[in-house]
């Protein structure tokens, strides 16, 4: 019997967070990635690009892997494909990130049970802006 994956609190996560990597991030405004860092850094995230063929998106140095990141990494936002999820999951561990945040289509649940295993917290196929503006719209 497969046991329904549970993600951790969304609001917990975000409330509690203030340093997003954004994995796959580009300069490409009509991506996804694109969108939702610019929300979240408008909402008063701090957003670190993650993306080895950039050098700055959103007015902030991008860097080439989590490893290369100097700072704590509360939450690595992933907008890679599946298949590159366990590879990404592994550099948040590495990295010490507190949570990875698998955005709709970029995970799998081998990728998140190997970030709980290791400690971290996991949101599997949700958006991050989205889980955000909903918990604004519960709140006003």
């Amino acid at each position: 019997m497969t046991v329904p994956w549970r993600d951790d609190d969304y609001a917990e996560i975000l409330r509690d967070s203030k340093t997003i990597a954004v994995v796959g991030l580009s300069n490409d405004r009509f991506r996804p990635s694109y969108g939702v860092a610019r929300y979240l850094q408008q909402e008063g995230f701090r957003i670190i690009p993650v993306n080895p063929h950039e050098t700055e998106v959103l007015g902030e140095r991008a860097y080439a892997t989590l490893g290369d990141v100097p700072e704590h990494i509360d939450v690595v936002d992933v907008f890679r494909r599946a298949d590159h999820a366990l590879d990404v999951v592994d550099q948040a561990i590495r990295a010490g990130a507190s949570t990875v945040w698998l955005q709709p289509g970029t995970g799998t649940q081998a990728a998140a049970e190997r970030a709980r295993d290791a400690g971290l917290k996991v949101v599997l196929n949700h958006c991050m802006a989205t889980e955000s503006r909903r918990l604004h719209a519960a709140v006003e």
